[in-house]
């Protein structure tokens, strides 16, 4: 089953890019993968989930959340 998994992670220069892709083309049965450094955000499709590539992503020293959690807005009770 093909997922789309889109997850913010901080791009701040080439070489933390190039540690990103390189940790992303390992992960088994990826299909496409892109990064959009303007939004901070790197999209995955493939038989992945969500929780596999933010695992990739903070081994490699990445802190990585789910796009899902950047588009709520934050409730301050």
């Amino acid at each position: 089953m093909t997922n789309v998994v889109e997850v913010k992670v901080g791009l701040h220069c080439d070489v933390c890019i190039k540690k990103i892709l390189k940790a992303i083309k390992k992960i088994e049965d990826i299909e496409t993968y892109n990064v959009d450094k303007e939004l901070n955000k790197v999209i995955v499709t493939g038989n992945v989930t969500t929780e596999e590539v933010i695992k990739v992503l903070q081994k490699n020293g990445k802190n990585a959340t789910p796009w899902e959690d950047v588009l709520q807005p934050q409730l301050n009770c």
